[in-house]
């Protein structure tokens, strides 16, 4: 065989292989739009109905009349929103100082950064939950951090610990180091302050590591479960992801509501990733240049 004709069937071995992974990862996706369409007695139809013979909207009725998944989904909005804004600014702000700025201790404490990455949350949860719970002066605490309940039950005690991140700094370090220094010098002639340069010369020229850290930062705010169900015990405060536990209970799940709860949830990130993709494709390429 040539090495044309070998190149050509490499070629095609790796499409078709790609493509049936494709499928096989889209297959759970599939299933669970058509789910939440089909009627009950046609969910677990053997041989499985990969195209319903009826469609039905009755699930989502009853995703929206079941619990109050309107408030849960601005709760949760509200939440991945508001860090995304707190986790860019200051991941950026320390990404700069770490990439741009030369004062001492810099490599050290970028070090301890990286080795605070390897620690899983699972880790600090209890610490967190004492920190959080003994807040001074916050939630009828008093200056010692005892009376009252802190930061716990409250919207803060989820936004606060995730307010900068170790990924979302140690991100945007990487795109600051493969910007020129150059620019940061002649404004510091011109008489620049360090904030000024930070924020009207470099933030501007890091819009794709924004939208991918965006991306990431709202996605993974959006889907948490266990943080939000441990801190918030307000029902009226509770998130999508902690709704869609109410279609399981006494060891049953209404699969059709939940389903149709699960696909309302994805929405947001989905359109943020379409309106952000081109973006989101130029910051992951661009992050790596430079270690």
């Amino acid at each position: 065989m040539s090495p044309r004709a070998r190149r050509r069937w490499n070629g095609a071995a790796f499409y078709v292989v790609g493509i049936l992974i494709a499928i096989v990862m889209f297959l759970p996706f599939y299933w669970s739009v058509m789910t939440s369409f089909k009627p009950d007695e046609d969910m677990f139809s053997m041989p499985i109905q990969w195209i319903p013979t009826s469609f039905t909207l009755d699930h989502y009725r009853k995703a929206f009349t079941t619990v109050p998944f309107g408030l849960y989904f601005w709760n949760s909005f509200f939440l991945a929103t508001t860090g995304v804004v707190l986790n860019l600014f200051f991941g950026s702000l320390s990404g700069y100082a770490f990439a741009k700025l030369k004062f001492k201790g810099n490599s050290g404490m970028f070090r301890l950064l990286l080795a605070a990455m390897m620690v899983p949350g699972i880790v600090t949860m209890i610490p967190s939950v004492y920190v959080l719970r003994n807040f001074p002066l916050m939630g009828g605490n008093d200056l010692f951090g005892d009376g009252g309940m802190g930061l716990m039950n409250s919207f803060w005690g989820i936004i606060l610990p995730g307010a900068s991140g170790t990924f979302a700094v140690f991100f945007m370090r990487q795109f600051f180091l493969a910007l020129p220094s150059d620019m940061m010098e002649m404004a510091r002639i011109e008489g620049c302050g360090e904030f000024r340069i930070f924020w009207r010369i470099y933030l501007p020229l890091t819009k794709p590591a924004l939208a991918t850290l965006g991306i990431f930062t709202f996605q993974a705010g959006w889907n948490s479960f266990l943080w939000p169900m441990i801190v918030l015990n307000d029902p009226d405060k509770a998130t999508i992801q902690m709704g869609l536990q109410a279609f399981s209970f006494n060891f049953q799940t209404d699969y059709g509501p939940m389903m149709a709860g699960a696909l309302v949830a994805i929405l947001p990130i989905l359109i943020l990733f379409l309106a952000l993709q081109r973006y989101f494709i130029q910051g992951i390429a661009f992050s790596g240049i430079k270690g």
